[in-house]
């Protein structure tokens, strides 16, 4: 290809693949680098703008060209800065170091443009980090971000991921003070580096804010060598500046698909949530894998389930407090609370055996499907629905995850069953493909009783769980009309409840 013709990819290896931004959204061709992982296929999918097929060097190059055409418009940019400036990001991009956003990559102007450095691969073989070439990368990141805000932005977002993977890279457990000492110091460098590139700016282009005399004493010492001198220096040099271009440079921002795309497997400073994740294989198998920074810490340190076992949100609130002084910005709530440190149990292999059906529910087309163990028994499941969001999407993955989770560690299927069974909020109707359930309430109804026929005993399934009424299915699947709701009195009246299936058929009584 003539755009990365002389270029760093030029000479890289590709593999071909079909990826999805998510189960159900339409797959597309993708090329990336042959060494990086099917997740990295996903992450670009959902990178690139439309639904044609794509490839990391050509996706990488038009943003690229982008920006430097925008930095020489704009005066931002001289014509002999533009070739060392697009081989710095192209290396950062091909050892997945660091990026922008995904605004960037889909060139959308309306959210700010942000850019962030993956920690963990900063790592060498040994397990030291890269001081000077992290450095660099600050102010390369930099530079980006003022051309792509057009040099008028007094606040950039440059950032870190993968904190987590970083420390158990060096050997340090999260919930630690010596973790905490080398998470500060990183930090610090972080900003101290930002400033001084903010500064080379402002000696160019004219200085905005005076720079930051006063601050927080990075720790004397901390785990990584050299690491804590290379702090207290950075922050040094951008003191003794004349002043700064921006008024804030370093903000942690929640993740998107670009970190994906680096290999970073928690955003900022997150906890890891342990030292395994579910991995749904292209059969639509489940199994679970060791992280990647499991792998790098079992091959650095020998140990990965200490290293990376989920922390508690104190652990998380020490840490946010041993940084927070040099950030720029308030860093981002946590999206759950991480379970409390406990030991990771085995869990029962799973197989390529399993079962899946398809069905469609009220005009919907829904697919089922299982990961059984060795033994027969439910090991994981797995539901898509075509047409769905993107919120409903992350909603019932975050659920199947639970309960798979909960499966590996031995919760009866049956409790599962008689939680969801009959549910509601998603389509209700006729169930068409499936012999055995005519009708559901929702889609977790139809799948859950779909399992408990083929997993439990399934003549006491159905016994249990029998099929809902037609009223039931039409008043879950109707919402209310503009008559029922003037109809409805308006003060906070106790109205009797419609019972539910299940609990219409606690009531009866056989006689015999």
């Amino acid at each position: 290809m003539a755009l990365t013709a002389g270029t760093i990819w030029s000479g890289m290896a590709l593999r071909r693949m079909r990826a999805a931004a998510d189960p159900d959204a339409p797959s597309r061709a993708v090329a990336l680098p042959a060494s990086w992982e099917d997740e990295a296929g996903m992450a670009l999918a959902a990178l690139a703008p439309g639904q044609g097929g794509t490839s990391l060097p050509g996706l990488a190059e038009a943003w690229i060209a982008r920006l430097l055409a925008r930095g020489l418009r704009l005066s931002l940019l001289r014509e002999d800065e533009q070739a060392p400036l697009a081989e710095s990001l192209r290396a950062l991009l091909a050892a997945r170091r660091g990026a922008p956003g995904a605004s960037v990559w889909r060139n959308d102007s309306k959210p700010e443009p942000r850019f962030v450095l993956n920690l963990p691969a900063f790592l060498d073989d040994a397990g030291g980090f890269d001081i000077a070439a992290y450095t660099t990368a600050i102010g390369t990141g930099i530079r980006a971000l003022d051309i792509l805000t057009g040099g008028k932005a007094h606040v950039l977002r440059l950032g870190y991921a993968d904190l987590a993977g970083l420390l158990a890279g060096l050997g340090l457990a999260y919930d630690s003070s010596q973790a905490r000492d080398a998470a500060a110091c990183i930090t610090a460098l972080t900003r101290g580096a930002a400033e001084s590139a903010s500064a080379v700016l402002a000696e160019r282009f004219g200085a905005r804010e005076s720079a930051c005399l006063f601050w927080p004493a990075p720790p004397a010492a901390c785990a990584v060598p050299g690491l804590a001198a290379a702090a207290r220096r950075a922050l040094e040099d951008a003191g003794r500046s004349f002043g700064l271009r921006h008024a804030g440079l370093l903000a942690l921002t929640p993740p998107d698909a670009a970190e994906a795309l680096l290999g970073a497997e928690t955003g900022g400073l997150a906890p890891a949530q342990g030292p395994t994740r579910f991995a749904h294989a292209a059969d639509g198998t489940v199994s679970e894998q060791p992280t990647r920074a499991a792998r790098r810490a079992a091959a650095l340190h020998g140990d990965a389930a200490s290293l990376l076992a989920p922390a508690p949100q104190s652990a998380r609130t020490a840490m946010e407090a041993a940084v927070r002084p040099y950030l720029h910005a308030a860093t981002p709530a946590p999206a759950a609370v991480p379970q409390p440190a406990r030991p990771l149990a085995p869990p029962r292999p799973a197989t390529a055996r399993g079962q899946v059906w398809r069905v469609t529910l009220a005009g919907h087309r829904v697919t089922l499907t299982t990961t059984e163990h060795a033994g027969g028994g439910l090991a994981a499941i797995g539901l898509a629905m075509a047409r769905d969001g993107i919120a409903f999407r992350g909603l019932m993955d975050s659920f199947l995850s639970v309960v798979n989770l909960g499966l590996a560690r031995g919760m009866p299927l049956s409790d599962y069953v008689a939680a969801v069974a009959y549910s509601s909020g998603g389509p209700a109707g006729t169930v068409e493909g499936d012999p055995d359930i005519r009708r559901a309430t929702s889609v977790l109804d139809w799948a859950f009783r779909r399992i408990a026929i083929s997993y439990l005993d399934g003549a006491e399934a159905r016994h249990l769980w029998p099929d809902p009424s037609e009223e039931d299915v039409a008043a879950e699947a109707a919402p209310a009309t503009p008559a029922q709701r003037e109809a409805a009195p308006q003060l906070p009246l106790d109205l009797p409840a419609r019972p539910s299936p299940a609990a219409r058929r606690g009531g009866l009584r056989l006689v015999g």
